[in-house]
């Protein structure tokens, strides 16, 4: 087996304590050549949709590689480990819906197994920190250049489980798109595309609140609203010098309703 140059690390651990740097290290032990990128630590604890948006717009600018997904409030339950694989990499973590968003961007689940080689994994695997105990050990594996199928059961990749689609309802002249994301700038990034943004002209009414449609920030005047196509593709809100999560008072999960102003 040929193996993978890079491992990914998505996971909502934090950076106050040890979590990720044991990851790390069990990675290290087993496949010392291995690089690793750190795509985030930040998820909201939890928070497994923010964890699966991130991590779904993120791989398709990742090399080839094993991507280790952790945000994981079901650990140590009955809930499944998998591993997927994809036309663009391998995916590793729970079988919570946080995976299946990436390996759509990845080109789609065309193998999934699931874990259940206990050889795989640490000595003793903690019930709290499958992390460090299963996912990064057979991410490691993995990498290293073990066979994808010695990891466990082949399962349907049909049978995962899947976050609900974010919503987006299309009208004569209004859309009405779910809250995706919020940065950490207080962007509100929305599950419409560009498509959708297109019949609507240039000013707008986000909810009630006068934007302006622009590519950048400072298409608004300082602290404007403006509305834009952002790096992902998705429509976004801004507030020029701003928090637009403040000012249209949201979180992801709400709707959003953009009309001609």
């Amino acid at each position: 087996m040929t193996g993978y140059d890079w491992i990914t690390l998505t996971t909502d651990y934090g950076l106050s304590d040890g979590f990720v740097a044991a990851c790390h290290g069990v990675i290290a032990r087993i496949s010392p050549a291995t690089r690793v990128i750190d795509v985030t630590h930040l998820v909201a604890p939890g928070d497994v949709p923010r964890g699966a948006a991130v991590l779904a717009q993120a791989v398709p600018h990742l090399p080839p590689a094993v991507h280790v997904a952790v945000v994981d409030p079901g650990v140590g339950t009955a809930r499944r480990g998998l591993a997927v694989e994809t036309p663009g990499g391998l995916l590793v973590g729970p079988d919570n819906g946080l995976l299946p968003w990436a390996a759509d961007a990845l080109g789609g689940a065309r193998l999934a197994v699931e874990l259940a080689n206990p050889a795989w994994f640490a000595t003793r695997v903690s019930h709290t920190f499958h992390g460090r105990d299963v996912f990064a050990p057979v991410a490691a594996r993995l990498a290293f250049g073990a066979d994808l199928a010695d990891a466990g059961i082949a399962v349907d990749p049909a049978s995962l489980v899947r976050l609900l689609d974010p919503a987006v309802d299309r009208g004569d002249g209004w859309v009405e798109a779910e809250v995706l994301t919020v940065d950490r700038f207080g962007n509100v990034q929305l599950a419409a595309t560009a498509p959708d943004l297109a019949p609507l002209g240039d000013r707008l009414l986000v909810s009630g609140v006068p934007a302006e449609r622009g590519a950048t920030f400072a298409d608004a005047p300082p602290g404007g609203l403006v509305v834009y196509v952002d790096s992902a593709d998705r429509v976004s809100v801004a507030v020029n010098g701003g928090r637009a999560v403040v000012v249209l008072a949201v979180a992801p999960g709400d709707v959003l309703r953009l009309t001609p102003a």
